[in-house]
């Protein structure tokens, strides 16, 4: 096997993992639950500090298992009754009692959460106290990162910056386009990559959760309903649009089922999955077939993300979405030319939607995204792409460099100012 073939396969090992709950106040749970368990003892107090970006995107999304939103109950529960050894699931097994007496950790005025200067994007400090003693944990450029421990102000564990991995630079150094993702993803030993399935596994779980029960603001149940009454057809391209939104709609409503997330974002990692999912049901595709077509569109997408920072102002499901627009012609027979197009496409129809932090509302944009998915994919089969328009350029890795132009360096006003107004 070539040895770049080894390296994505390690990329997506590292960065499409299950995950319970939205991952940035799942960090927060992640980092206290750490810190509780370097402190010894259930902590009597809790600080978090953390970055802009993961404080817009924990403003707004319920805690899984809690029925609540925000970062403090998700500290709290963390510290109290989070598995440090779970990683992004560190909540997967608390108990209700438990987030009562997270709840009373809050009322009692023990838990305080505050916003600090950071040059990360992910960034969340815990200082945990108890018994007279004092432990402090950061994890910083990745939501499980940790990058140093204290105890009683004794640096007990520390990462060197020139050993640390941030999840933006996850493909420094390794030979991958669009084309090579391409050639792997169609050549490669099904017995390497089949381990992609699960991802079809966890968020059609989730999507069916989401249809079974109401979650947020429903938007795959209302896309259900409408059909039901004769409103709309049930066609693919609703199907899609209805079966990706539920999915958001259950994890943005905190339901206790984890998502296969994608570069950190359980709503991203849906949009690579369940669009993908849905059309080789519809062409009758192999889990061969299947398997290959996910890798093709979680790969894809963090290659394209990895062009900006991993939390900005751009909302990530647009990329994403393209990357499984490609698979999707890839499962209909299309050429690779074809898959281009696709991502192409989608890029130009709804690179604009912003990231104004993860809540219920995210359905609708996953929705969005993944509807303009299933035009790029028709339009690709026919033929027909956007090539040299605005920051669609004629060749399809300038695009993604210009998306990263675009977002790295003409959004950062724009995420600023979305924070401001959130926090006013």
């Amino acid at each position: 096997m070539k040895q770049e073939w080894q390296q994505y396969i390690d990329i997506i090992n590292q960065v499409v993992k299950p995950a319970l709950g939205c991952t940035e106040p799942i960090a927060a749970a992640y980092a206290s639950a750490v810190a509780a368990d370097t402190l010894g003892a259930a902590p009597e107090s809790l600080e978090v500090l953390v970055s802009d970006n993961l404080y817009k995107n924990s403003m707004g999304v319920f805690v899984p298992g809690t029925g609540k939103i925000g970062l403090a109950i998700a500290a709290a529960t963390g510290a109290l009754a989070g598995d440090s050894e779970a990683g992004l699931e560190v909540l997967a097994k608390i108990t209700p009692e438990q987030v009562a007496s997270a709840q009373m950790m809050i009322d009692a005025g023990k838990v305080s959460v505050r916003r600090t200067e950071t040059d990360e994007f992910i960034y969340c400090c815990v200082i945990a106290r108890g018994q007279g003693r004092e432990a402090l944990v950061c994890i910083s450029g990745g939501h499980t990162l940790v990058v140093e421990k204290q105890l009683d102000g004794e640096v007990i564990y520390a990462v060197e910056p020139s050993t640390k991995t941030a999840t933006g630079s996850i493909c420094d150094g390794v030979d991958i386009s669009i084309a090579a993702i391409y050639d792997f993803a169609t050549q490669v030993d099904f017995d390497r990559i089949k381990f992609i399935l699960k991802a079809s596994d966890l968020n059609t779980r989730l999507s069916d959760e989401g249809m079974a029960r109401s979650y947020g603001l429903e938007v795959g149940r209302t896309i259900k309903k409408s059909i039901d009454e004769g409103m709309l057809a049930e066609d693919l391209l609703n199907k899609i649009v209805m079966c990706t939104a539920a999915a958001s709609d259950a994890r943005m409503g905190g339901a206790s089922l984890p998502a296969m997330s994608n570069f950190g974002s359980g709503n991203q990692g849906i949009a690579a999955t369940i669009p993908v999912v849905i059309t080789a049901q519809r062409y009758q595709c192999s889990d061969e077939q299947l398997a290959r077509a996910l890798i093709m569109s979680h790969l894809s997408a963090i290659y394209i993300k990895s062009h900006y920072p991993p939390l900005s102002a751009f909302c990530g499901n647009t990329v994403t979405s393209a990357a499984a627009s490609m698979a999707m012609v890839y499962l209909a027979g299309g050429s690779f030319e074809q898959s281009c197009y696709a991502i192409q496409n989608v890029i130009s129809d709804s690179s604009g939607m912003i990231c104004d932090g993860a809540k219920a509302s995210c359905a609708m944009k996953v929705s969005t995204s993944s509807c303009a998915a299933v035009r790029a994919f028709l339009m690709a089969l026919n033929c027909h792409s956007v090539s040299g328009q605005g920051i669609i350029a004629a060749d399809v890795e300038q695009t993604i460099r210009n998306i990263g132009q675009m977002v790295s360096h003409g959004m950062s006003t724009t995420d600023s100012t979305i924070i401001n107004i959130m926090s006013a």
